[in-house]
């Protein structure tokens, strides 16, 4: 159980930063076809990253961060928009 929470875990790791390559990838791209393969592909991974996340998630392989109260994310919104 704890090998498979490992690789769980890195999968999901692996996941981000394919996730955070499509972004940087897709933000630089000028060729219009090219972009939108790459956000279909972005989609798909976007989708199968939440995917095994619930998995995780509902297996206690990952605890998520509290959730926060709406006083927290009035706050957030606040300094994000001044």
């Amino acid at each position: 159980m704890l090998q498979d929470k490992y690789m769980v875990n890195d999968a999901l790791a692996s996941v981000k930063s394919s996730l955070t390559f499509y972004a940087n990838t897709i933000s630089e791209c000028t060729n219009p076809n090219l972009r939108c393969t790459i956000q279909q592909i972005r989609d798909k991974c976007e989708t199968s990253q939440y995917d095994l996340f619930k998995m995780a998630q509902a297996k206690g392989f990952y605890q998520p961060a509290t959730l926060a109260n709406d006083a927290e994310v009035q706050q957030v919104k606040t300094q994000v928009q001044g």
